[in-house]
């Protein structure tokens, strides 16, 4: 049976329902550690459902909340919408363009100091988020939890860098032993709509080893890509802080390398990064070893598009692990298991069957210190 997608269109801020539509021509994406988003088409085909379109769908002040089969599978904001019709006796059209929650939070900036002393990571981010709500006008209903991760930072962040939000909380959390966040959407028990501020120290994780999702090819798992990409790989790094007033130099992160990774027989590959407003030699010595983790690890991201007839996933295996089963010429090199970080949907369109393309995390390795190199 062919599933049915139908948009509730609501006000941003106090989440009430303006309208619902019909869709076609979906394609919707959640990830962690980047802002999802969603394409998709409303048919206009007469005055009053053009009207209705027009009063329900603003772009920058309307929430989006895709259900498929009734149940939620996306939500976010729209941020554009484009009228369209043709002489070819064609329906007029909007196609709107909408991302995840999260995305709110790039068009906010820190406007007051605020300083977070010795002070669990997971509580700094949740007052950054806080600071947007708190303003008038800024609260979209985006609930929080209570977790820690108990990792204490200091951080001081200056109203004059006028700091995205959102940039703000990629920072914080993209340091040595930070976190992963994003705004979870769902329908609790009493069938209201929510918007959730998702932490996850150190990952966001939704599964255990005894609930693995198992996934065969050839089965479920239609196709999978696993792309090697050495171009931003590095062994070494370097990262560079705010500018010195005095000595006109950057503040420098230690020198930092990859154990191993020369005597296996690697060449030397260098990597840098820029933080222009970090001032404490901690600070940049945390994002140092964050970014060259990244580095040396993001050589394989897979990707599988699985027939979600025959899988039966959900949104919710974000975090999730799944353990791949592949029986062919790749198998022992494939075959394994992997947490799932993103999920692409695409509905089903002219005879296309619906499917679903999973994001695959990879593996992390230790990263030293090496001394001074200067």
């Amino acid at each position: 049976m062919t599933s049915v997608y139908r948009a509730l269109f609501c006000d941003l801020r106090t989440d009430q329902v303006r309208d619902a539509f019909p869709i076609s021509s979906v394609s919707i994406e959640d990830y962690i550690g980047k802002t999802g988003t969603l394409t998709a088409t409303l048919t206009a085909p007469d005055h009053d459902t053009a009207e209705r379109v027009r009063t329900a769908v603003i772009p920058g002040r309307t929430a989006v909340w895709i259900e498929r089969d009734r149940a939620i599978w996306w939500a976010g904001i729209v941020w554009t919408a484009a009228l369209s019709s043709t002489d070819r006796g064609i329906p007029a059209q909007a196609e709107i363009q909408a991302a995840t929650f999260d995305s709110y939070l790039d068009h906010r900036l820190l406007t007051a100091d605020l300083t977070a002393t010795n002070l669990d990571q997971l509580e700094t981010a949740r007052r950054l988020l806080a600071f947007a709500q708190d303003a008038e006008g800024g609260d979209i209903g985006i609930r929080t939890t209570t977790q820690t991760s108990g990792v204490a930072r200091t951080r001081k962040y200056s109203r004059y860098d006028l700091p995205k939000l959102r940039d703000l909380l990629d920072k914080l959390a993209a340091t040595d032993n930070g976190f992963e966040w994003r705004i979870r959407c769902y329908r609790d028990t009493d069938g209201e709509r929510v918007k959730e501020l998702q932490l996850g120290y150190p990952r966001i994780t939704t599964s255990s080893t005894d609930t693995d999702t198992v996934l065969n090819f050839p089965g479920p798992i239609a196709s999978y890509r696993f792309p090697y990409d050495a171009t931003t790989r590095a062994t070494h790094w370097r990262s560079r802080g705010a500018t010195n007033s005095t000595s006109q130099r950057p503040l420098m992160s230690a020198a930092l390398y990859i154990p191993g990774a020369i005597e296996e027989g690697w060449p030397r590959l260098d990597g840098t990064s820029d933080y222009t407003t970090v001032t404490s030699k901690t600070v940049i010595d945390q994002h140092a070893t964050a970014d060259l983790r990244e580095a040396w690890n993001r050589t394989t991201v897979p990707e599988i598009t699985v027939n979600l007839d025959a899988a039966a996933l959900t949104p919710a295996i974000l975090g999730a692990t799944v353990r791949l089963r592949i029986a062919d010429v790749w198998a022992d090199q494939l075959t394994g298991r992997y947490r799932v970080v993103g999920f692409t949907v695409r509905a089903p369109e002219s005879g296309q069957p619906e499917s679903a393309s999973l994001l695959l995390d990879a593996a992390t390795s230790s990263v030293a210190d090496q001394g001074d190199d200067d």
